[in-house]
């Protein structure tokens, strides 16, 4: 009866009635109510843009969108994130307790191992075309058997520049995805096309790979190589993570009848990754976007440093807004305490603001 009094609304200010008229009229007393409040409804503070429920179908629909499979909250909030038309943001907790609660969450979640001996991820590279990695990996074809994949990887952006499958996984196999991945970068691969870039090739101790034959042509194109320690293929593992990548999300899902069947699921997959598969280490960005990117820094950052060779009118504008540098300290004419200073050089009557009609003269005195 009191909650219901209370919740009641005066028709003409819209207001709930004052709770002290209401325990006087029903000779209720006040003491009682405060004793048990009534406990809120919903969560407290302000209310987000977006109700659970609009997040919930955004969820559903991103996931039922996404070329891949079993991807993280945190993927599916960056992928609504970045949407280009109905952009959704919400927070990585929201999003995972939403998932959660209806059973989104990837199955694939694995517990992490110790490993005394982990890599101290020492290797980096802050540019492309700097080390590659390579590696082979084995898959099966329904009625001919195991088959292999060779791939060569950039360490850069986790870009997958070239790749090849064969049904014999030898030396000779190995060698086709490094070819054309020169090919592809340099335009050729004539001798020593690769010599003076400080480009390495990072590989296991395979037999492929420490065969004669792999290694003259190696020599031949000048690609220097970068060998992993002995049994620690985490020394290899850009190359090893793509493996298990492609293998979740399309060796153990799909069965393949015949070689063009493989063929074509796994050239789609790598075009998908190549410029759709987001990585925490990129800012969340694809292969391609994040190399796209560094593309733009790099010529922006050309773009702005200052040059000597620049049009007299665009040195002026740099002079006058501070942007271009002194030469040298010798360069600057000091003006000392009784000396008088001329100057007929045009830079310097901006650079001092000195009218022509004060015949460039300036004094400087010194303290």
């Amino acid at each position: 009866m009191i909650s219901i009094l209370i919740n009641e609304r005066y028709s003409l200010t819209g207001k709930p009635y004052p709770k002290r008229l209401i325990f006087k009229v029903v000779d209720y007393s006040s003491s009682t109510w405060y004793e048990n409040p009534t406990p809120g409804t919903g969560r407290r503070g302000r209310k987000p843009k977006h109700g659970d429920e609009e997040v919930l179908q955004e969820i559903k629909k991103e996931i039922k969108n996404s070329k891949f499979n079993s991807e993280g909250y945190i993927k599916v909030k960056k992928r609504m994130a970045k949407r280009k038309v109905n952009a959704l943001v919400a927070g990585k907790a929201r999003v995972n307790r939403i998932m959660r609660e209806n059973n989104l969450l990837s199955p694939n979640r694995r517990p992490r191992k110790a490993n005394k001996r982990e890599h101290d991820g020492t290797i980096t590279t802050d540019a492309p075309t700097l080390m590659w990695a390579t590696d082979g990996k084995k898959f099966w074809i329904e009625g001919l058997g195991w088959h292999w994949f060779f791939g060569v990887i950039d360490h850069f952006n986790d870009e997958i520049i070239s790749w090849h499958i064969a049904k014999k996984g030898n030396r000779f196999a190995a060698m086709e995805p490094v070819r054309a991945a020169v090919r592809k970068t340099f335009g050729s691969i004539e001798k020593n096309v690769c010599k003076g870039i400080n480009l390495q090739l990072r590989s296991d101790h395979g037999t492929q790979y420490d065969s004669a034959d792999f290694m003259n042509e190696m020599k031949f194109l000048g690609l220097e190589m970068s060998k992993a320690f002995v049994r620690s293929p985490q020394c290899n593992g850009i190359i090893e993570r793509f493996h298990r990548t492609l293998e979740e999300q399309v060796l153990q899902i799909e069965t393949f009848s015949s070689f063009e069947e493989a063929y074509n699921s796994i050239n789609q997959f790598i075009n998908d990754y190549n410029t759709e598969w987001i990585f925490h280490r990129l800012d969340y960005c694809s292969p391609v976007e994040y190399r796209e990117k560094y593309a733009e820094s790099q010529r922006k950052e050309k773009d702005d440093i200052p040059s000597g060779n620049k049009d007299p009118e665009v040195q002026l504008v740099l002079i006058s807004s501070g942007s271009m540098p002194r030469r040298n300290e010798s360069d600057k004419q000091d003006i000392i305490k009784g000396v008088t200073t001329i100057s007929n050089n045009p830079l310097e009557i901006l650079r001092y603001n000195i009218s022509p009609s004060d015949q460039l003269v300036r004094y400087k005195s010194n303290k």
